[in-house]
């Protein structure tokens, strides 16, 4: 009995030691008690727990730890300066540091990830274009500043921070400027696409068309940089309505002076897209005619059959009435012709049958129909109508031609004379002279 009370006493007289060395090494923090822990063990006894007890130099790794975090939360608290009656401390920076770190590499792995997706679907050819769809995506990944993605890490990063009310209002103009300019070059580049995507398909139909679609690029990129200048005034509190007024005032001002100007610039542009004619067309306006040489801004250029260039502005060109003969699909010929009166019955009745034979032996015609059509004042007249299936106008005077000559050859085989006015002078025994004109044979 007497020697468990003695290894009781001497165990409690040991702990204590430990404690008060623990207590009395410089730097040495607070630790909580270890003897309740120690009990609880089965090993609390060993000798190795007595050796690091009386060893000052050793301490065990839960203290060491315990240590090591309160000395890692002294720091994490550590004040290090004051902005705006606001603390700011060591932990906040750390905070705001992985914050950032995290933000550019999400958006670092996430542009890399974006580029390698849309260049495996690339087409094979360098000059060849993919859908409108994946060269958008490609423009704005191309098109996505380093600053942008830097300027929006730093952003989210500062928010964490205890911030006065002064200072958020002031990042948050800064990240409204910086995402509502990286907007407008996302659809800016979208706007580029599309723009070259129709302008790549027009000018391989008109060459002409380049001029203009760069006239509409210019106008969407206007429109687009208009529209973010206006978000980003709206956004930063300042009122844009006398704003508004103002450039209205002002546009009308400009409007009337440059009203001949900017109607041929929009009509070139209604010319382009509706294309009621192309370069290379033959068309007629009023009595003009002529090839369609080149469609400018404010002009188009005809070459006439003459030789001569005429110029029209386009807005006189969308106002008048054009005769394209290059969309002419096929060719209605209506010609007429007329034989004597002294013609006879049957004969009359076998023209329009010689009229078809020799119409119908041509391979790009197509007959329509030949009548005796009326009495002229010196001949019968007849109306013959087909259609040449090309649009080409040589190759219809060349039937026209050949029709001609083979209608004289069988006219004359069959004994048939075409009428022409004549001028006949009758003398009568009285001495008048009368003069009539009559067919002649």
């Amino acid at each position: 009995m007497h020697c468990t009370k003695r290894s009781v006493a001497v165990t409690v007289l040991l702990l204590l030691a430990a404690g008060s060395v623990s207590a009395q090494q410089p730097g040495a923090e607070r630790q909580p008690r270890q003897s309740e822990p120690a009990a609880q063990q089965q090993s609390a006894g060993s000798a190795d727990d007595h050796r690091i007890a009386n060893e000052p130099g050793l301490e065990s790794p839960r203290k060491y730890w315990s240590r090591f975090l309160d000395t890692a939360g002294g720091y994490w608290a550590r004040e290090l300066f004051v902005i705006d009656d606001r603390a700011l401390r060591l932990g906040d920076l750390i905070r705001a540091v992985v914050v950032f770190c995290l933000v550019m590499l999400g958006a670092s792995v996430g542009r890399m990830v974006l580029r390698r997706t849309l260049l495996r679907r690339a087409p094979a050819h360098e000059d060849a274009s993919g859908t409108l769809v994946h060269d958008s995506l490609f423009a704005v990944v191309q098109r996505t500043k380093q600053v942008f993605v830097v300027v929006i890490a730093a952003y989210l990063a500062l928010i964490t921070l205890p911030l006065s009310d002064t200072w958020l209002d002031v990042l948050h103009s800064i990240a409204i400027v910086i995402v509502t300019t990286q907007v407008a070059m996302w659809a800016n580049a979208v706007v580029r696409e599309m723009v070259d995507k129709e302008k790549q398909r027009r000018v391989e139909e008109d060459p002409s068309a380049a001029s203009a679609f760069g006239l509409l690029g210019f106008f969407s990129r206007v429109a687009v940089w208009s529209a973010a200048l206006l978000l980003i005034l709206t956004n930063l509190g300042y009122e844009i309505g006398p704003l508004l007024a103002g450039l209205g005032v002002g546009g009308v001002a400009v409007a009337f002076a440059l009203q001949n100007i900017l109607g041929d610039i929009f009509c070139s542009i209604a010319i382009v897209l509706d294309k009621p004619f192309v370069v290379g067309d033959f068309i007629i306006v009023d009595n003009l005619l002529g090839t369609v040489e080149n469609i400018g801004i404010k002009t188009t250029r005809i070459r006439s059959l003459s030789g001569e260039q005429i110029v029209f502005s386009n807005a006189d060109l969308i106002g008048s009435r054009v005769r394209n003969y290059k969309r002419m699909f096929q060719r209605r010929i209506v010609f007429a012709f007329g034989v004597v009166y002294e013609t006879p019955i049957d004969k009359l009745q076998q023209i329009p049958i010689t009229v078809q034979t020799i119409i119908e032996g041509f391979e790009q015609v197509r007959f329509d129909r030949a009548h005796f059509k009326e009495y002229g004042d010196f001949s019968l007249n007849f109306e013959v109508v087909y259609y040449v299936l090309v649009p080409d106008y040589n190759v219809y005077m060349d039937i026209q031609q050949e029709i001609n000559l083979r209608l004289f050859k069988d006219f004359q085989e069959q004994g048939i004379a075409f009428a022409y006015p004549t001028r006949e002078i009758i003398v009568r025994p009285d001495g008048h002279a009368k003069i009539s004109t009559q067919p002649q044979t």
